[in-house]
């Protein structure tokens, strides 16, 4: 199975800085510039690391704490990088009356990574999400943009496999 989760160095390039610094450099000193300028600073990075949330409190001359705050609190924000493949397991009522949290733990156990975690080969993603509007179909997860229904925890190995395959 995939590796286990390592401590993800930061990659970000010169030209995706060069592009956040530009978006900044627009940004600075207009009220309320903050959201903004974190929602493209992960449209380029894909998500926010602490490299990312420095350059846009240097860049918009706030504190860090300001930005780490409001970075934490909207959950369109990610502090971890996502895998190519994105596993999200429903955990609303109906998929988690079903057994959606022993799907959850199968697939944590199985990539070696906790929710919002992704594994060091930067493959897989795993995280948590309330209702999808698949509830005919209980327990269910997300990889992308395949859906998987009425799974047991058995399911997981053979899910897996299936992505790990096509690499």
């Amino acid at each position: 199975m995939p590796n286990k989760k390592t401590s993800v160095a930061f990659t970000g390039t010169a030209d995706q800085e060069r592009q956040l610094k530009e978006i900044l450099h627009g940004l600075k000193g207009q009220e309320g510039a903050l959201m903004p300028a974190l929602q493209q600073a992960q449209a380029i990075y894909g998500y926010l690391p602490i490299e990312v949330q420095k350059m846009v409190a240097d860049g918009l001359d706030i504190h860090l704490e300001e930005v780490y705050g409001v970075a934490t609190f909207y959950s369109q924000f990610s502090l971890n990088p996502k895998g190519r493949y994105k596993v999200s397991v429903c955990l609303g009522t109906a998929c988690y009356v079903k057994g959606a949290g022993e799907i959850m733990d199968k697939l944590s156990q199985q990539l070696g990574i906790k929710g919002g975690e992704c594994t060091a080969d930067g493959k897989f993603s795993l995280e948590a999400c309330r209702c999808i509007g698949a509830c005919g179909l209980a327990p269910v997860i997300t990889i992308n943009e395949d859906v998987y229904g009425r799974l047991k925890a058995d399911d997981v190995d053979t899910i897996l496999k299936k992505y790990e395959a096509m690499e």
